[in-house]
């Protein structure tokens, strides 16, 4: 577990992602600034999910949810971000649920298709079976003609 911001390294391109995303364009960032905002991120993560799990271990639960999240948010006076992350959570919701949808009917297509191709294995059988008889038959009337 990263106890200290030096054992949590957030990935560069990530960071360097979100620093240009809320810059205006033309405005460059020193590597020293880049790599001061990548710690101080790194600070926030750590303290948010402490904050986070305090609200967890209240509710004598060991996994951390949404709304420990949004809790600590709260507590660290970061009110202001609430509303634009529930905004975010529901969007999350929507889209898993859409996902989950989705494969459900991916699946319910799939068992369709393979109920309906099942009785056309058995034609294929049965055919099979036909063809194989009418060999034989072919096989007996030519054995009784040489006779």
């Amino acid at each position: 577990m990263a106890e200290r911001p030096e054992d949590l390294n957030l990935p560069n391109a990530v960071i360097t992602r979100i620093i240009k995303e809320a810059l205006p364009d033309g405005v460059n960032i020193s590597k020293e600034a880049r790599s001061a905002i990548s710690r101080a991120a790194s600070v926030f993560v750590l303290y948010a999910t402490s904050c986070a799990n305090n609200f967890a271990m209240k509710g004598k639960r060991k996994t951390l949810n949404a709304s420990d999240v949004l809790s600590a948010m709260e507590e660290m006076e970061f009110q202001r971000f609430i509303t634009p992350l529930k905004e975010a959570l529901e969007a999350y919701r929507r889209e898993q649920k859409g996902k989950k949808e989705a494969s459900e009917q991916k699946k319910k297509d799939k068992d369709k298709k393979t109920d309906s191709e099942e009785p056309d294995k058995s034609r294929d059988e049965d055919n099979d079976e036909d063809e194989e008889r009418l060999e034989e038959d072919e096989q007996n009337e030519e054995e009784e003609v040489d006779n």
